[in-house]
């Protein structure tokens, strides 16, 4: 696998890096077997977060032997100092390192939390002091916000830019990515399979490759995820007639107000399955629509418990109305569930 240097940094890293949310849920010796099978594969750059609960922890035992090898990337979401400094001292116990390679901001999606964390006691001030103290190495920032993140960007304090990117969510590659590279920073693409949500890993990774100077990083939780992932670097090819047409179709099917299963709004208090229930449409599309509604039944029956509260919303890095969007699936599904009938 081919190796790049990350910005200004002077990081160097594998051209295809490691998400760390999806091993969370599996076996803890089966989630280290598949980092190391990673790393085997020519993989030398590992990004988790504190949040991710266990991911930080299996990383950190699967990295041991190799640790002067690879790149680690972890984050936090405090913009507060105390809880800065707490979060980046639980990463290096929990990757069992004595530093970390790249510090990132986490999810800066709203312009009050840049703020915050640039403000004097914010949490830059304790990343700084961890910087002198060679505990971190270097400092970036992710977000979901391509105006807060311009904003980030021009900054200069930051040496990365981790953003969403992919054949759908394209819109990054213009006037954000522009600015990025003109601060010599790396640009880190999260989510290139849009969550989990576009399934064609070729399709992905064909349009990813139009751009070199961006390192993707899948969340894996099989080897052979990283394998077929690897193939397609192998054998690079264009994006063709057919490909093209076919991302159209996905992008008008999609539009822009779909569910990118990132988690963050969860867990609901009210106990509402809401990744389940916005995944319906999609899943409707991939199954008879029959089969979709049985599947989501339990799902769907807890929408009856929403409150509106609106914590979901705040949390949502995409601002999508959830409260509105789970009535809406409720009723397509009630709707699919009388056609049936």
């Amino acid at each position: 696998m081919k190796s790049m240097q990350l910005g200004r940094s002077g990081l160097v890293v594998s051209e295809i890096g490691f998400g760390g949310i999806p091993i969370i849920p599996l076996d803890h010796t089966v989630a280290v077997g598949v980092v190391r099978h990673c790393y085997a594969r020519g993989v030398t750059f590992f990004d988790t977060a504190n949040m991710y609960r266990n991911s930080e922890k299996m990383i950190g035992e699967a990295l041991a032997d190799v640790r002067d090898k690879v790149v680690i990337a972890t984050k936090t979401l405090r913009r507060d100092k105390a809880g800065a400094h707490e979060h980046i001292e639980l990463s290096l116990q929990n990757l069992n390192t004595g530093f970390i390679d790249l510090y990132q901001f986490h999810s800066v999606s709203k312009h009050d939390d840049l703020d915050k964390i640039l403000a004097p006691g914010g949490a830059m001030e304790a990343v700084r002091e961890a910087v002198t103290a060679g505990k971190i190495r270097h400092v970036g920032v992710t977000s979901h916000a391509i105006d807060v993140a311009l904003k980030a960007c021009r900054s200069g304090l930051f040496e990365t830019l981790q953003f969403p990117f992919n054949f759908i969510e394209h819109e990054p590659a213009g006037e954000l990515f522009t600015v990025a590279r003109e601060q010599k920073m790396g640009i880190i693409a999260m989510k290139p399979l849009g969550g989990g949500l576009l399934r064609k890993a070729s399709l992905c990774f064909k349009f990813l490759q139009q751009y070199p100077d961006i390192i993707p990083i899948p969340g894996i939780s099989k080897t052979a995820e990283i394998d077929e992932i690897i193939e397609l670097y192998h054998h690079r090819q264009p994006l063709d007639v057919r490909d093209k047409a076919d991302i159209e179709a996905i992008r008008a099917e999609l539009g822009d107000k779909f569910c990118h299963r990132c988690g963050y709004c969860q867990p609901c208090e009210q106990g509402v399955a809401i990744t389940d229930v916005m995944m319906f449409r999609s899943t409707t599309r991939r199954m008879p629509p029959s089969v979709a509604a049985a599947l989501s039944r339990k799902a769907m029956s807890t929408v009856e418990q929403c409150t509106s509260c609106g914590e979901c919303v705040e949390k949502c890095p995409y601002n999508l109305d959830i409260p509105v969007l789970i009535r809406e699936l409720r009723e397509m599904h009630a709707a699919i569930g009388l056609q049936g009938e």
